[in-house]
């Protein structure tokens, strides 16, 4: 399949990873199963509520850090295990770890950022699964600016490879109108320490 984005990093889209009624079942699941929790950060010294809820799951080690918090990895449970066995055989990649995040409505989002931190190692791959409620994720590349908004459907897989969080920033901004859950896992390969 050729990138949706093939400059400075490359951007995967799969549409249909999943088909629709086996979303649902894992959507009803992954909703139930996981220990969703809400986190609060420090922005230019003031402290705020994430705007989400999240949970990180992952191989014992797989220690992630970002935003001044230190993320400890939950033992995989056996519908993430299954997942992250399908996308690994879609993509041919490994993972070791996973941060999963509830959007519950329109007013849940994510700030620009790239995903760069030293544990993710020089060029992060990762897969992103959307589940539940189609949001839009907005890319912007650092030097020119120009941004793309890509709708991110039931069951879809996004991937990000190569140099692309060197060169992009993505978002999943805040929706005028209202909208459902919707449920984003994604996939990474953590450098363990010694591991």
């Amino acid at each position: 399949m050729n990138p949706l984005i093939d400059n400075d990093g490359q951007l995967y889209l799969y549409d249909d990873f999943i088909n629709k009624k086996q979303s649902d079942t894992l959507f009803g699941k992954l909703i139930e199963e996981l220990q969703w929790s809400s986190e609060t950060i420090k922005i230019y010294g003031k402290i705020i509520t994430v705007p989400r809820l999240v949970c990180w799951y992952g191989n014992e080690g797989a220690v992630y850090s970002y935003s001044g918090i230190k993320h400890l990895p939950l033992a995989w449970t056996s519908t993430l295990q299954h997942l992250k066995h399908s996308i690994e055989q879609h993509t041919q990649q490994k993972f070791n770890s996973v941060l999963a995040n509830l959007y519950r409505n329109e007013t849940d989002s994510m700030g620009w950022h790239a995903d760069k931190e030293k544990e993710l190692g020089k060029n992060p791959y990762i897969a992103s699964l959307s589940l539940g409620e189609q949001r839009r994720f907005n890319i912007r590349h650092n030097k020119t600016q120009k941004v793309h908004n890509i709708l991110l459907r039931h069951g879809s897989l996004l991937v990000m490879a190569g140099s692309f969080q060197h060169h992009w920033q993505h978002c999943i901004p805040k929706s005028r109108k209202p909208k459902k859950t919707r449920i984003n896992l994604t996939f990474r390969q953590i450098i363990i320490p010694g591991g």
